[in-house]
C-alpha cells in the first residue's frame, strides 16, 4: 500500500511539474521566517484562508486567484472561485488539481504537514502570521508586493491608517472608559482576553476589556458576567438565525447590569471582527460608535 501511495504521488508531482510553464522567480521572507521562492508574476494563486481572499480582492488582484477555503465568503464575487476544503483541513488534490504557481497561507489555521507537502511538490507556499493591526497592514503590503500590486497596498494601508487615527483623536475626547464584554461564544460564554484583535480594538475604541488577561478566550458563567457590571456588552457568534436574538433578550432581563439597563447590548457581524483584514477597521469604527456613541453624534 505505501508503495503504491509513493507511485501516486510521484505521478502527481511529474504533472504538476510538466504542467508548470517556467517563470522567473525571486527569493523572499515570509511571516514565519522562511525563505520562499516564488514567481516574480503569479498567475495561479490559492488562498488558503477566506483571509487571504479578502486581502486579495482589496489589492485588485482576484484575477490571479484560482482556488479558495470554502467559506472565503467576501467579497460576494467569490462565489464562482474554485474551492480547495476548509482552511483548518485544504484538500491537497484539489489544490494540486488547479496547478498553483503560488500558494498563501496563514499560520494560525492551515496546518504545517500541507505547506510542507505542497513546497515538496514544488508549489511555493508564503505564510503570513498577523496578531494585531500592524501585523494585518504588513501583511497587506507583503501580498500586495508578492502580487505586483504595491502602489494598491500602499494606498490601501494608508486609508486604513486615517481611519483608525480618525477613531483615536474621536475616543481620546471621551471623558470614561466603559467596561466592555465581549462574547463571541453563546454556549458556553466565551469572551476574548488580552493577545487577541478584539482586545486591541476595544481599547483602540476606548473602552476597556473586562476579559483582559493571559487566557486569550477565558470562559465565563452567568454569575461571573453580571459580577463584572459591564457597561457595554457586545454578541458575537458564527452562529446564525435567533441564536443571536435570543441571547440578547437573555441579558436584556437582568437590569441590575448597566449594560442591560440602559439597552446597550448589541450584536455584530462576526467576520469584521474575526478575521485579519481591511475590515478590521470597520470593526474598530462600529466599536467604537457603540462604546462612545457621545463621541461620532456629528460624524459622518
Amino acid at each position: 500500500m505505501r508503495c503504491r501511495q509513493t507511485i501516486i504521488w510521484v505521478i502527481i508531482l511529474a504533472a504538476v511539474l510538466a504542467a508548470a510553464p517556467a517563470q522567473a522567480r525571486r527569493s523572499v521572507q515570509d511571516q514565519l521566517g522562511r525563505t520562499v521562492s516564488v514567481p516574480e508574476h503569479p498567475q495561479r494563486v490559492i488562498a488558503l484562508a477566506p483571509s487571504i481572499t479578502e486581502i486579495i480582492f482589496a489589492l485588485d488582484r482576484q484575477s490571479c486567484l484560482a482556488g479558495i477555503t470554502r467559506y472565503s465568503d467576501y467579497p460576494p464575487e467569490t462565489a464562482g472561485i474554485p474551492r480547495v476544503g476548509v482552511y483548518v483541513q485544504p484538500d491537497l488534490e484539489k489544490i494540486l488539481a488547479l496547478n498553483p504557481d503560488l500558494c498563501i497561507a496563514i499560520k494560525d489555521g492551515n496546518p504545517e504537514q500541507v505547506a510542507r507537502r505542497l513546497e515538496g511538490l514544488n508549489v511555493p507556499v508564503y505564510a503570513v502570521d498577523p496578531r494585531n493591526l500592524d501585523g494585518v497592514m504588513q501583511t497587506i503590503g507583503e501580498i500586495g508586493d508578492l502580487l505586483n500590486a504595491r502602489k494598491q497596498a500602499e494606498a490601501l494601508v494608508g486609508r486604513m491608517r486615517s481611519r483608525i487615527d480618525f477613531v483615536r483623536a474621536r475616543v481620546s475626547e471621551a471623558a470614561t472608559r466603559p467596561r466592555v464584554f465581549f462574547q463571541i461564544g453563546i454556549s458556553p460564554i466565551v469572551s476574548a482576553g488580552t493577545d487577541t484583535f478584539a482586545n486591541e480594538i476595544i481599547e483602540l475604541a476606548g473602552g476597556q476589556n473586562l476579559a483582559e488577561g493571559e487566557t486569550a478566550y477565558p470562559r465565563f458563567s452567568r454569575e461571573q458576567l453580571l459580577s463584572l457590571f459591564p457597561d457595554v456588552i457586545v454578541i458575537t457568534s458564527m452562529d446564525r438565525g435567533g441564536v443571536f436574538e435570543a441571547a440578547r433578550a437573555e441579558w436584556e432581563k437582568w437590569t441590575q447590569i448597566p449594560a442591560a439597563r440602559n439597552h446597550r447590548i448589541h450584536l455584530v457581524d462576526s467576520n469584521i471582527f474575526d478575521r485579519p483584514t481591511p475590515r478590521l477597521v470597520e470593526a474598530l469604527e462600529l466599536m467604537a460608535r457603540l462604546i462612545h456613541p457621545e463621541q461620532f453624534e456629528a460624524a459622518p
